[in-house]
């Protein structure tokens, strides 16, 4: 570790290598948790320094500490040379050191430009400058190379990467010498990735500073240039090359043991052969399982105006089912449409047979579907609630007697959901807004258990989750098919829709294009699929092996 003690540069203009920042010792407690225990970093100018570890290891709290929402309670935070301790985000932004978060903390009911000079806008005599806040902001968005989004429009109208690069040129204009990116591309499809990449190098050209939060490791050999590893609190490995270090060696660093995508093996019985036995929930089995033959979920010319359309799909009893596609190609809108969240224009919606009221949730739920959508914070979860009440959300009436809640059932009723699905911490007393990502989507799963579904929604089951809670929820899943459980499943990362699945949906600009067991396709094969609507990737295999 000794060559994260060198001597810090003198302040200033910091030249492409010097150290920016460097933290010796950082220590951070909360009430029971150990959140930092003597964490070692150092980032350089002109560097992208990639953050690594799984949900629960610190990252969160150690850009806290970087962004001045929390100061450590031991330890040496040094910022261009002097030691510092900043009180407050405010503090922080102003020393030059800017975070974009994940959930993006824009007011979607301003301007970009009221957005990018929020609190700091220009002013004369007292008066805010709207007209030179709007040229700032268009001189910002070009040096991103996004000069066409207009400065004066809503930021609400944006789509996710527009609302990013609103973020970024907000940090900008606090002549930011050190950004910090948490997951930045989790909500942006495949070419709007790249288009992220392109900025990132643009602005470690000018000599800033990026430090790179994901859990997608082809990401990190693409963008990265050195990577320090966190693990359960502690530095693991500090300052390793981003583009040769073993994916292995990184994995085995955040976890103690080797996992990448870890897929648990396929059921040998065909799926709809499965017998539902005293393995299964008390409620799915009291709601039987259909017509023998007959698929658990069907799906016939399914359509809604702009976002998808003519969609036919079937789902058996114990088969997970992946859907592969784009951003904006109606993935999602399709799943809570089956839901009922939202009400087709066209098509039938059946469960074992027997069709579904279109746009009613409660139907659908009362028929043994569950839902666990892409926004888990916002739309699934009530995160100062405790964790036994997230899961018994769906189920709630039954533990009330003449108008009072047994909480002591409710908790038992939850604890042993946690034990089966071995969420971390046990306590289910705690608030779920205090579990890693990870854990909150056994949360959510857990609630659909307790209710006994028959067929669970998965939309983007793993986002923000770390490849070793992963592997974890990759098992619950296929337990859940093995037990007679149907899935239908979303997800952005090709690996995960042709591992999991037994049969795979690619869909492209609303529509299915292709439909496919999982086993005989490649990733490539989907990937033309989703960019081109063809297989040309096979096409081309076979011609070179002819």
């Amino acid at each position: 570790m000794s060559e994260l003690l060198m001597d810090a540069p003198a302040s200033g203009a910091q030249e492409a290598g010097e150290v920016v920042l460097r933290l010796s010792g950082v220590v951070k407690t909360f009430p029971g948790v150990r959140a930092l225990d003597g964490v070692e970093l150092e980032v350089r100018a002109g560097e992208v320094h990639c953050l690594l570890g799984q949900n629960g290891a610190g990252k969160s709290t150690l850009i806290k500490v970087l962004a001045g929402v929390h100061r450590p309670d031991e330890g040496r935070v040094e910022w261009l040379g002097e030691q510092v301790s900043f009180g407050s985000p405010q503090a922080a932004m102003k020393a030059g050191i800017a975070t974009i978060y994940q959930e993006l903390d824009l007011v979607d009911y301003l301007s970009v430009a009221e957005n990018v000079y929020l609190g700091h806008e220009p002013r004369s005599l007292g008066f805010v400058q709207k007209g030179t806040a709007a040229r700032q902001t268009r001189e910002l968005l070009g040096r991103l190379g996004h000069g066409e989004i207009p400065a004066r429009r809503l930021v609400r109208s944006l789509p996710a990467a527009g609302k990013q690069i609103v973020s970024m040129a907000r940090a900008l204009s606090h002549e930011a010498k050190l950004i910090i990116m948490d997951e930045p591309s989790a909500v942006l499809a495949h070419d709007e990735v790249g288009n992220l990449f392109r900025i990132i190098r643009e602005l470690t050209a000018q000599g800033i500073a990026v430090v790179y939060i994901s859990h997608r490791l082809e990401e990190i050999r693409e963008i990265g240039d050195r990577v320090t590893v966190l693990k359960d609190g502690r530095t693991s490995a500090v300052n390793l090359p981003a583009r040769t270090t073993p994916t292995r060696d990184l994995v085995s660093r955040m976890t103690g043991r080797s996992i990448e995508y870890v897929f648990p093996p396929r059921a040998q019985q065909e799926p709809g052969e499965k017998e539902h036995g005293s393995s299964r929930p008390a409620a799915a089995q009291a709601a039987g399982q259909g017509t023998p033959h007959v698929p658990l979920l069907t799906v016939r010319g399914l359509g809604r105006t702009g976002e998808f359309a003519d969609v036919d799909l079937d789902v058996r009893a114990g088969e997970i089912v992946g859907i592969a596609g784009l951003v904006g190609s109606g993935r999602s809108e399709l799943l809570e449409t089956v839901f009922g969240a939202r009400t087709p224009d066209a098509g039938t919606v059946a469960v074992g047979g027997r069709p579904l009221p279109p746009g009613n949730v409660a139907a659908a739920v009362r028929a043994g579907l569950g839902m666990a959508p892409e926004e888990r914070k916002s739309q699934a979860l009530l995160l100062g609630e405790p964790i036994y009440r997230n899961m018994t959300l769906t189920t709630f009436s039954g533990f009330a007697t003449a108008g009072f809640t047994d909480a002591g059932r409710e908790q038992a009723e939850a604890m042993k959901i946690a034990d089966l699905l071995e969420l971390r911490p046990r306590d289910v007393r705690r608030a779920v807004r205090t579990l890693s990502g990870g854990n909150q989507q056994k949360v959510v799963v857990g609630r659909w258990l307790l209710g006994g579904t028959r067929l669970l929604l998965l939309d983007e089951p793993t986002r923000g989750v770390d490849v070793g809670a992963r592997a974890e929820l990759y098992q619950v899943i296929r337990g859940l098919a093995d037990q007679g459980v149907g899935v239908l499943l979303v997800s952005s990362e090709v690996p995960e829709v042709l591992g999991l699945s037994d049969r795979v949906l690619v869909m492209r600009e609303g529509r299915v294009v292709h439909t496919a067991p999982a086993e005989g396709l490649a990733e490539e094969d989907v990937l033309d699929l989703v960019m081109a609507g063809s297989l040309t990737a096979t096409d081309e295999r076979t011609e070179e092996q002819a």
